[in-house]
């Protein structure tokens, strides 16, 4: 098993510390299938067994991203927070070593692979559940923001008009709200009281305002509201539906802070402030200026204000990182079982092998790399030597391609969870 070290700096003119960062990995312990009368058996089923049950990269991928979206506002410290045991995930693949706590070397391999498979089926149906109560949670925010978008035709006016735009209450008297395109914003102030019987004159306002148009108010009898609706479209001013609801009003400008604060707590370090009788949205293309009340928040305008309030986690934050870290070394130590495993169905009992971990230093290396191990291990498996140098060269019983298959026993870990 130590061959790799005493024949790599005299087996070739270029060395493998000139291509690649080289380290021994401390697989799982022999005891595992020493111990098992079933030794052979087990290690056979357990390539089938591993393929059935895990997924594991796609696991870590999935929450790596999900960090990603909960950290949306703060996109370029998300690798600070994808860790596996408080370090960067190359060092601690570079400094793994077996967790006997964990998993014994008293177990048999069966067992060991039976309780990776739970910790990663955990996580995995918790990470759905958590995930799913997440993107409802913005889906629901994100409606109640798109009602602040559009034009006048289209958004809400909860957050333009006040309680005094309109008269109230009133058995006899109606306010109306009324879109007048700019350029008709003369005719309409000549033309307004005399668009029906029954309008009260001086009654029209204009409370705000976009790029197409203007909202006015006009206040006048009930029983004429068809009749002024009628006219006010055959001159090109358009009526919108509105009733002012000052307890609906309200509802809707707590369930948006509700959300606002749910989201936040979910990343407590991407914070959230609310001005007092305020709704809080995002910045949108079209602007609204709300006209005669100072104290009138802009419709439109972004009332998000970044504040440093710690560096608390939320719950789903937290959940994250932990349980990243958890699935990651759980994933690695599969990688390290499957080495192990194919090692000794490849090359039998007693373990007379060891596995290394190799880094290219640079990409380009990679196939220089390649090149010096064929030629190291090539007596290994000569069939598999030749099917590298001659893809014609077929390879009895392989079910996997033969770029895929080497003389020695190989296995990828792709640290780019996030490409």
């Amino acid at each position: 098993c130590q061959v790799f070290w005493k024949k790599v700096p005299s087996g070739d003119t270029v060395t493998f510390s000139s291509l690649s960062l080289n380290l021994m990995v401390m697989s799982p312990s022999s005891k595992h299938c020493l111990k098992d009368r079933r030794t052979r058996v087990a290690c056979r089923q357990l390539p089938t067994l591993i393929a059935a049950f895990f997924s594991p990269q796609s696991l870590i991928r999935r929450m790596a991203q999900s960090v990603v979206d909960v950290m949306e506002d703060s996109k370029g410290k998300v690798h600070e927070n994808l860790l596996a045991n408080g370090v960067d995930l190359t060092s601690f693949v570079t400094h793994f070593e077996w967790d006997m706590a964990k998993y014994p070397a008293k177990q048999p391999l069966v067992s060991v692979v039976d309780t990776l498979a739970k910790q990663l089926a955990q996580i995995e149906m918790d990470l759905k559940s958590r995930t799913a109560a997440y993107s409802a949670l913005k889906m629901n925010l994100e409606n109640l923001e798109k009602k602040s978008t559009g034009n006048l035709f289209t958004r809400t006016l909860s957050d333009i008009v006040s309680k005094e735009d309109f008269v109230l209450d009133s058995e006899y008297l109606i306010t109306l709200l009324v879109i007048v395109p700019k350029p008709s914003y003369a005719q309409w102030q000549k033309t307004y009281e005399s668009l029906s019987d029954m309008v009260v004159p001086r009654s029209t306002k204009l409370i705000a305002e976009d790029n197409e148009g203007g909202l006015f108010t006009v206040t006048l009898f009930r029983k004429v509201i068809d009749d002024f609706k009628t006219k006010a479209k055959e001159n090109k001013f358009t009526v919108r539906e509105f009733y002012y609801d000052e307890k609906e009003i309200k509802r809707e400008r707590e369930e948006m802070t509700r959300l606002l604060s749910d989201k936040k707590q979910q990343y407590q370090t991407s914070c959230v402030a609310l001005k007092k009788g305020s709704t809080t949205y995002r910045d949108h293309k079209v602007k609204v200026t709300p006209l005669g009340n100072p104290d009138r928040p802009t419709a439109g305008q972004t009332d998000r204000e970044r504040e440093s309030e710690g560096e608390g986690e939320g719950p789903l934050l937290r959940w994250l990182k932990v349980n990243f870290s958890e699935a990651f070394i759980a994933w690695i130590h599969i990688k390290a079982l499957r080495v192990f495993v194919e090692s000794v169905l490849r090359y039998g009992l007693p373990v007379n092998f060891q596995a290394v971990l190799l880094q290219p230093h640079k990409k380009s290396a990679t196939k220089r790399l390649r090149e010096v191990l064929n030629s190291v291990f090539h007596h290994l498996d000569e069939v598999a030597a030749a099917s590298i140098l001659d893809a014609s060269v077929e390879i009895p019983g392989l079910q996997l391609s033969n770029q895929d298959y080497f003389p020695y026993v190989y296995f990828h870990i792709d640290l780019s969870l996030l490409d």
